[in-house]
């Protein structure tokens, strides 16, 4: 017979299946070169319309996936509202997410905004998949968030 506490967690989880992701998740799954988001491009940047690379000296960990800002001013709105600024995907190209539920590579530079998301794409060799999204973009954006959720729950 299973004992009384371990049942009581056990429906606890069962109840509540969406627990917080851990860090080590995110930094196994989220994009990140040297350590760094986004190639060290400050995300509240590209809400200005204008994405920069951020500054060493101003750099923050959120969940374990560090982010560099060009200003504290940046850091700040960040930190007020981490969800808002993160990439979607963990910024993997949104066009391969939603196409394959591959994990691709981006262009730091060839993004879009969408229902204030951050969404980045594959931009080399001639090939840029911000084109194919535009074509496709409801039906790949809900392909996208649902192998998404595959692989960060």
């Amino acid at each position: 017979m299973m004992k009384p506490i371990l049942l009581f967690f056990l429906l606890l989880f069962a109840a509540h299946p969406s627990y917080p992701q851990s860090d080590g998740i995110r930094q196994k799954n989220f994009n990140v070169k040297k350590n760094l988001a986004l190639d060290g491009y400050d995300p509240v940047s590209y809400f200005d319309h204008r994405p920069e690379e951020g500054k060493e000296e101003i750099a923050f960990v959120y969940k374990g996936i560090t982010y560099l800002f060009v200003s504290a001013g940046n850091l700040n709105k960040f930190k007020a509202m981490p969800s808002k600024y993160e990439p979607a995907y963990g910024g993997w190209c949104a066009y391969a997410m939603g196409d394959s539920g591959e994990k691709v590579k981006v262009d730091p530079e060839t993004y879009k905004i969408i229902d204030n998301k951050l969404y980045l794409f594959y931009n080399f060799w001639g090939n840029n998949t911000l084109e194919s999204w535009n074509k496709n973009e409801k039906v790949l954006q809900m392909k996208g968030d649902q192998n998404w959720k595959k692989i960060v729950p």
